[in-house]
């Protein structure tokens, strides 16, 4: 298991997918990142973003999957705690959480997303949140990904060791 890799639990149909990571910036520049519709097309999805619990939101991924297929989540902002706290309720999703702690030379970042589907896309989700993870890191450094040129290489390797890991829990009965 990666250093930066999530982790599940899947019980009665709900997935909770768990990922932390250390970022070399303070929580206000993270908060710009997870917040502003400019920055949040550089590692995750166009957006509208109304800044306030309560408020609406749309993310439109920008990658595909291997068929061309796209994704566009809806919902609601439920808590908007500036710079500490974000997490929307979408349609597609589920639940999305960010937690943003000061941490020594930059943020300790909590995703987690709870959300109901079958086991089997657990593999591929949490693939598709430890790839756009690393992409907010390099974003937080100026990169933007190449959204037209984006291939899914590194999202299969992931898929991949994350299938087996799941697999193998599953073998052990450790259950997810």
């Amino acid at each position: 298991m990666g250093t930066d890799d999530g982790t599940a639990t899947y019980q009665d149909g709900r997935a909770l997918m768990r990922f932390e990571r250390g970022l070399r910036h303070p929580p206000a520049r993270v908060w710009r990142a997870l917040t502003d519709p400019a920055e949040l097309s550089a590692w995750l999805a166009d957006a509208d973003l109304e800044p306030a619990a309560g408020g609406r939101f749309e993310l439109r991924w920008l990658n595909t999957g291997p068929g061309g297929e796209t994704a566009v989540a809806r919902g609601t902002v439920t808590v908007f705690d500036p710079p500490r706290l974000l997490e929307l309720d979408s349609d597609i999703h589920g639940r999305l959480r960010w937690e943003l702690t000061p941490d020594a030379g930059g943020t300790r970042l909590v995703f987690t997303s709870e959300v109901q589907m079958p086991r089997r896309f657990l593999p591929q989700t949490l693939a598709g949140w430890h790839v756009h993870l690393s992409y907010l890191r390099e974003a937080l450094e100026g990169a933007r990904v190449d959204w037209p040129n984006w291939t899914t290489a590194d999202w299969q390797a992931h898929h991949d060791r994350y299938a087996a890991r799941l697999a193998g829990q599953e073998r052990a009965g450790a259950g997810g």
